[in-house]
């Protein structure tokens, strides 16, 4: 779909004939409300998908209509930046949990407090809500976790039998799946600055997964053995040369082209793209499991996640509307109609989703989580994708050569110490 630039609409006024109430004839007019809706769901749902849903909100709402700005997750987060800044950020607006601290402390997201409390919408039913200084901003409309997906005929051709289980395992597979003279590599790291999720779903999740933490009593506690060991891991991996190249400019949309067209092996990403990939490549044939945990780790994996958030402009002129479509989408036939469509778990804890028995993969997915539990701590922290991109600096330091693992987790350390 063409990416076009958001701009908050105003109210668009269709003139509708009632008739001749008189003599002289009279007419009125009757107001129809245009919200705008920005988020990066569409491309990764089948075609037609969400545009589906919000005719059918339309059907049930007359007189407000919805107009989709879509694109993918790093072009729509700039968007959101630009509008967030100018005060034209979209009527509704999805969300990634890492940007909610920074958007409400620019009043650029508003308060959903009043808004469900004059709608009578019911929060029991939401299965999380995220909120700064006791304000409710966001709703997860839908979770995605982040396994590893692992392309099963290359898998094949290196003689690979197993799914990698803890990282010397992962090591020894993104060896014999690297081919660098075919332009081939057993893993895709993307470290952009400019859309840091990577050093969160791509470094951290490694951390994660073997149930450890980057944070102590919610401090930074980036200089402990787990974090550091962590860096190691990724760079023998980076010295190696089992990462495909030009990790540093790699936004999460590069790394899934390579694994689209059969460049890479593995890369750790989200269930969101299942759809994305099947329509990019029929032919792929994919699988997915846990991220590796440490060699020595036993307990239960900590398993990278991300959500499809929504929240509402605070400089919206139709509040009350915008809630009306959030609302909706996460009402219990709705979400559990759009994650079934999606492959993720409900927003609402009334859903029930059908992607057990309709899809084998997330189904797999499923007993991944059944075995696991959600694991992201970027979610909530003050200036999280600042904190990334702080991260992400010292991480591209320490792949280059300038610095060890200790040097690179303790000058992060002490930007993030700054910034909370």
């Amino acid at each position: 779909m063409r990416f076009r630039t958001s701009t908050r609409l105003k109210s668009v006024v269709t003139a509708c004939a009632l008739g001749v109430a008189s003599a002289f004839g009279t007419a009125s007019a009757q107001a129809e409300t245009t919200l705008e809706f920005i988020q990066w769901w569409e491309p990764e749902l089948p075609a037609g998908a969400l545009r589906g849903i919000m005719d059918d909100f339309e059907a049930k709402n007359p007189g407000i209509k919805v107009s989709l700005v879509s694109g993918p997750y790093a072009n729509t987060r700039d968007q959101i930046v630009i509008g967030a800044a100018s005060g034209t950020l979209s009527d509704v607006v999805g969300l990634d949990g890492a940007w909610v601290s920074d958007l409400a402390k620019q009043g650029a997201i508003a308060s959903m407090d009043e808004l469900m409390s004059s709608s009578g919408f019911d929060a029991s039913e939401v299965a999380a809500i995220i909120k700064l200084d006791g304000n409710s901003y966001m709703f997860p409309v839908a979770s995605f976790v982040y396994p590893v997906f692992v392309n099963l005929d290359l898998m094949e051709k290196a003689g690979i039998e197993n799914m990698p289980r803890n990282r010397t395992e992962f090591v020894e597979a993104a060896r014999k799946l690297t081919d660098a003279e075919a332009n081939q590599y057993g893993w895709v790291l993307p470290l952009s600055l400019q859309a840091p999720n990577g050093v969160q779903n791509d470094v951290m999740s490694w951390l994660w997964a073997s149930g450890d933490s980057m944070l102590k009593d919610g401090k930074p506690d980036l200089t402990n053995d787990k974090v550091v060991g962590t860096l190691e891991f990724v760079k023998a991996l980076y010295d190696e040369g089992l990462v495909s190249p030009g990790a540093f400019a790699k936004k999460e949309q590069d790394k899934v082209e390579e694994f689209v067209n059969g460049r890479v092996g593995m890369m750790v990403d989200s269930l969101a793209h299942i759809n994305l990939i099947r329509e990019r490549n029929p032919d792929l044939n994919f699988g997915i499991t846990a991220v590796p945990a440490a060699d020595d780790y036993e307990g239960s994996r900590g398993l990278p996640y991300a959500s499809w958030g929504i929240g509402v402009s605070e400089h919206s002129e139709h509040k009350d509307e915008a809630f009306k479509l959030v609302a909706y989408l996460m009402s219990p036939e709705v979400n559990a109609k759009l994650v079934s469509i999606a492959n993720a778990f409900p927003g609402n804890v009334k859903a029930e989703p059908d992607f057990v028995a309709s899809d084998e993969l997330f189904g797999k997915a499923f007993e991944i989580f059944q075995d696991g539990y959600l694991a992201n701590e970027f979610v909530g922290l003050p200036v999280a994708e600042e904190l990334m991109r702080q991260f992400g600096v010292e991480i591209q330091q320490m792949l280059e050569g300038n610095q060890t693992a200790t040097e690179a987790a303790a000058k992060a350390q002490t930007k993030w110490e700054a910034e909370f």
